[in-house]
């Protein structure tokens, strides 16, 4: 037989789109080529299957060898297809008699001794094997990953014969079987923690029951980066399904997924120094970004001010939509990315501007200059705004009481998350325009203050929509059905508007 067709997966993003290799062997000068848009990486294999056959013992065939990866328009990147390769050129030689390679999906990158080493992408490739009715070969270090769907049967593998001798049905690999996660939320910091800021605190369980984004502003000291830390532990854990979205996204990256899989949600916090396509993600070769590794997640940005005005103006669209598409001129690539904002700032340069003292030395044209870094269209997005005062000494030094636990705020959290779920299938924060008239109905009272807010304030109407999934949320952490007139004014505080008399 000349003709050997191994299946595998490719990297598309978050996806894992079908790849057949073909291998096809021909009389002619003693040669390789490989073919269908391989990038540099994938030519090179050839160099590293012909040296792992040759040191596992086998024969590399003196005869003319074509290589198509199909489909033939899919860019195909990385060593991933190494083992599919291989294995090819030992069924099209008739090294290798193996039945049963159609159910079959094959990955790993293969080292010059033979071993299988890692690779990036598993958990989409496992997702999309499992919904094919395939099973997958991996390499060992990537078998924990793989299993984690839980409905694909995986085999692992650490070298290029124990793979042909499974085939050969000499000596058979068992099922890789998941094992127990011990990955704990326990880690997350607590809410106990925090000295007074009652308002700062109650603004951290509203943002967490809703799924809203978050501005801390206040001078240096006074607890903005310490509250926002302790916003994962006041969420809900992931759900399976948002899980392995995450978990997709941290492989395709080839971040740790293990923390992800047992339900803790991501948190990450770039420096102020970040470009934009380390925030959004992008390159040459497209890569998740800093908004998409927080997916279902808290991106904290500190120092909000302090990052160059297009990084911010970048995460104007994900806010909205929730994915970024990354766009080149050879292909297009989405990534998830429905995060929730959280971010933190000085309100002037020396950052002690309206705090009770005399120490801010800043100029209106040097506060108004720094506070106008962040565009009007970047805080409309932004459901709350709140000051966090400094402590004072007597409030530091005296003896206190433990605030109120992570664990305890938590169960209020998830009640109200219940409550959207079983109301609306979903978050308030992604009510769309007709769900908010059905679901976020005011009295008349309350419909006049809020016309009145927007006529003194010139309030957009997405902000005014952003103040009724807050008064919505605000609503439930109260279990009352129906939103009132009380719950509005508190969201207005929060936006930092106020009516005038």
């Amino acid at each position: 037989m000349s003709l050997a067709i191994i299946h595998t997966r490719a990297q598309l993003g978050v996806d894992a789109p079908s790849v057949a290799v073909e291998v096809h062997l021909s009389g002619g000068l003693p040669s390789l080529s490989i073919v269908g848009l391989p990038e540099a990486a994938v030519k090179e294999s050839r160099e590293r299957v012909r040296s792992a056959l040759i040191t596992s013992g086998f024969d590399f065939p003196q005869r003319r060898v074509t290589i198509n990866l199909a489909p033939a328009d899919l860019p195909k990147e990385g060593g991933r297809y190494d083992l599919a390769i291989a294995l090819g050129i030992l069924q099209a030689s008739g090294q290798l008699k193996a039945e049963g390679l159609e159910s079959l999906e094959i990955l790993g990158e293969l080292a010059l001794s033979g071993d299988i080493r890692p690779v990036t992408g598993v958990l989409p490739a496992s997702i999309a094997c499992g919904k094919a009715q395939r099973r997958l070969v991996v390499p060992q270090a990537n078998a924990d990953e793989a299993v984690m769907t839980g409905q694909t049967e995986v085999f692992a593998v650490g070298h290029l014969l124990h793979l042909c001798e499974h085939l050969r049905g000499a000596q058979r690999l068992p099922l890789h079987q998941p094992r127990e996660q011990s990955v704990s939320l326990a880690a997350v910091p607590d809410l106990a923690d925090v000295r007074g800021q009652l308002q700062a605190r109650r603004a951290l369980e509203v943002a967490a029951a809703g799924g809203h984004n978050l501005l801390f502003s206040g001078p240096p000291g006074s607890g903005k980066s310490m509250l926002a830390a302790r916003l994962p532990g006041l969420m809900p854990p992931l759900s399976l399904e948002e899980s392995l979205a995450v978990a997709a996204v941290h492989s395709v990256a080839g971040l740790p997924v293990d923390a992800v899989c047992a339900g803790q949600r991501p948190f990450r916090s770039p420096h102020h120094t970040a470009s934009a396509v380390a925030m959004v993600g992008g390159g040459g070769r497209p890569r998740p970004g800093e908004i998409s590794l927080a997916h279902e997640g808290v991106l904290f940005l500190d120092e909000l001010p302090e990052f160059p005005r297009r990084v911010l103006e970048v995460m104007r669209e994900p806010l909205e939509t929730g994915e970024i598409l990354i766009s080149r001129a050879a292909r297009s690539t989405a990534y998830p990315a429905r995060f929730q904002l959280v971010a933190a700032m000085n309100p002037c340069p020396c950052g002690y501007f309206d705090d009770g003292t005399a120490r801010c030395r800043c100029t209106p044209d040097q506060i108004n200059r720094y506070q106008q870094r962040l565009s009007g269209p970047l805080l409309d997005r932004i459901d709350l705004q709140l000051q966090v005062p400094a402590l004072s000494p007597q409030e530091l030094l005296t003896p206190a009481k433990p605030g109120e636990s992570s664990a305890a705020v938590r169960e209020r959290v998830l009640g109200a998350r219940e409550r959207q779920l079983h109301r609306q299938g979903k978050a308030n924060r992604d009510l769309n325009g007709q769900e908010l008239e059905k679901h976020c109905t005011l009295p008349v009272s309350a419909r006049q203050l809020l016309a009145r807010v927007m006529a003194q304030h010139h309030l957009s109407a997405r902000a005014c929509h952003r103040l009724l999934r807050v008064a919505r949320t605000l609503a439930d952490l109260e279990r009352e059905a129906d939103i009132q007139q009380s719950h509005l004014l508190e969201a207005l505080v929060y936006r930092g508007k106020w009516v005038e008399q």
